[in-house]
């Protein structure tokens, strides 16, 4: 997989999902979410379902969760997904082509 994968994968599962998304609840996330609305002092269950979303997204970025799954399935990360080319593409890595020990040196 690669960076166009992920690019191309992410509009097609945005696509997807649309503006809604109807999640059953077991009875543990029922009772977390009964918590927190309480706790917040709010009716608006989804308002607290998009902050988990928010929160979840925003600990995968910063432990490094989200960089390993993608490095695993697309080998790229965030920010090469973010500036849409990878890091061999930014530093010029990939401009050279690879020359072994036997051609290196003639003219």
């Amino acid at each position: 997989m690669s960076l166009e994968h992920l690019q191309t994968d992410v509009e097609n599962a945005g696509r997807e999902l649309g503006d809604e998304v109807a999640v059953s609840l077991d009875a543990e996330t029922r009772n977390e979410l009964a918590m927190l609305t309480a706790a917040y002092g709010t009716d608006d269950a989804d308002e607290l379902v998009r902050r988990a979303i928010h929160e979840l997204f925003q600990r995968a970025v910063e432990t490094g969760n989200l960089d390993f799954h993608l490095r695993s399935g697309y080998d790229c990360t965030y920010d090469e997904f973010l500036s849409g080319m990878t890091y061999e593409e930014m530093t010029g890595a990939n401009q050279y082509p690879d020359l072994d020990d036997d051609t290196r040196y003639q003219f």
